[in-house]
Parts: C-alpha cells; structure tokens; sequence
C-alpha cells in the first residue's frame, strides 16, 4: 500500500461543489456542459479545474465498471489478522491477487479489510487458502450495498 501524501485542506466554494458533483456524476461531461449548468463560460471552468487539480482536491477521472457484466457475480468482505511477522508478505499477496480490488489497513483485532469480487463461491476458498498461510481470515458475502461510493460535500 501506499503511504499517503501530504493533504493541505482547501476550501471549496459553492461553484467549486456543483463543479465537483457535476463531475462525479459523469466525469466525461464536457467543460462546455459544466460552464452552461453552472452558469460560467467555459475557459473559467477550465482554470477552476485545472486549480482543484493542482491543489489535488480532484485527483482524477474515472470509470466505474459493474463487476455483474464481467462475470464477478459476488463480493466478498475479507478481515485479516496477519500471522506474526508475515503483514509484508499478506500485504504483497493481497496486491498480487486481482480478484482484490479494494484494501484498508485498519486498527483493532483485524490489521486488513478487503473487498473481494468472484464469479463464483467456489472461486472464495482457493484464494483463502492463499491467505490462510499468512493470516487468519473472517468473511462475509456481501448481500446488497444500501450505500455504494458516495461524495463527501
């Protein structure tokens, strides 16, 4: 995992909020969209992207994939305790398995919590056993997601 860079807070006015929910709705809205809904000409749009941008309050663009359409009919939440001495080793196995898209180093009994996806539940114990070498696990299926990724204005 990465260490975290250094954040400097910004502060954000009203425009730079509706620029930012515009945006995380459909990052390819095109800057001529974003100046007519905000109410802006366009290349005032581009230098307030381009300062949220530089100042890292926006730190990319992305797509969002249903991992259904791919074939990853489940997911799965995975806690790990690493085994004494192994949190290198299980931090380099859960990097190396793909079918781990997401992982918080946390505090408390569990030292990792990740997100999982599958094609199916017979895909779930080979990659614990992987794990089981280097932690010992605790999973649960994800039934539904009442709150999917959401912005924080």
């Amino acid at each position: 995992m990465r260490n975290k860079p250094t954040i400097n807070k910004v502060q954000l006015d009203a425009i730079d909020k509706q620029l930012i929910k515009l945006l995380y709705d459909n990052a390819r809205t095109p800057v001529t969209e974003l100046a007519r809904e905000i109410g802006m000409t366009a290349p005032s749009i581009n230098e307030r992207l381009k300062r949220l941008e530089e100042n890292g309050a926006i730190t990319g663009y992305r797509v969002d994939i249903e991992p259904a359409v791919l074939g990853y009919s489940l997911m799965a939440i995975v806690r790990m305790r690493q085994l004494p001495g192994k949190w290198k080793e299980l931090e380099a196995l859960i990097q190396a398995i793909p079918e781990f898209v997401e992982c918080d180093k946390v505090t408390g009994e569990d030292c990792y919590i990740a997100k999982l996806y599958l094609k199916d539940i017979s895909d779930l114990d080979p990659i614990l056993n992987q794990v089981a070498e280097l932690a010992d696990t605790n999973t649960a299926i994800v039934k539904s997601s009442p709150i999917k990724r959401r912005l924080l204005l």
